[in-house]
């Protein structure tokens, strides 16, 4: 096979788990998911012939890197607009969500938006993305025992941050479980 069929099958076979790895990390704004995952495959196209023999690993990689170009874009977008006055308490709105609003489980999601980017990152490609200790280690660009070390220690701080905001009903229910 050609890198150019080799591209092309690694393109068919995981256009969508890239963007769902993508959409998952930018809560589905649409567009910008599309602009990522349209620079991580022009990139795979560019470097066709380094595609290893399981791709997803190392297309996670190349979003990883993608996703850290744009949320910089957007961050330096943000301020601008900022600086400009166009946000919206600006023009006198402010938006709160209603108090009922959220989700069942969002305290797990609390804990571990309080985790660093590394951990994060770490447990959800375990978690979201379905991958094997070594197929993280490809996707961090490390060893697989540094995978696993950062896994390892990721998992017990989300722990001690779940316990840290676990709602009482939910502590008692562990406990009696």
């Amino acid at each position: 096979m050609s890198n150019d069929e080799i591209f092309a099958a690694a393109y068919r076979e995981h256009y969508w788990a890239v963007s769902r790895y993508v959409a998952r990390r930018l809560d589905g704004r649409t567009s910008e998911v599309e602009e990522v995952v349209a620079d991580v495959f022009t990139i795979a196209w560019r470097r066709r012939a380094d595609l290893p023999a399981a791709p997803l690993p190392w297309l996670y990689g190349v979003a990883r890197n993608c996703l850290a170009n744009a949320v910089r874009g957007y961050g330096r977008r943000r301020r601008l607009v900022d600086r400009l006055g166009n946000d919206e308490t600006a023009h006198g709105r402010h938006i709160v969500d209603s108090p009922d609003t959220e989700p069942p489980g969002a305290w797990v999601h609390e804990a571990l938006n309080r985790l660093s980017p590394a951990d994060q990152e770490v447990l959800r490609l375990t978690a979201w993305e379905e991958l094997a200790v070594e197929e993280v280690a490809v996707a961090l660009g490390c060893g697989r025992r540094a995978a696993a070390m950062r896994l390892h220690r990721a998992r017990r701080r989300l722990r001690a941050e779940i316990d840290r905001l676990c709602p009482p009903t939910v502590s008692k229910e562990r406990s009696h479980g």
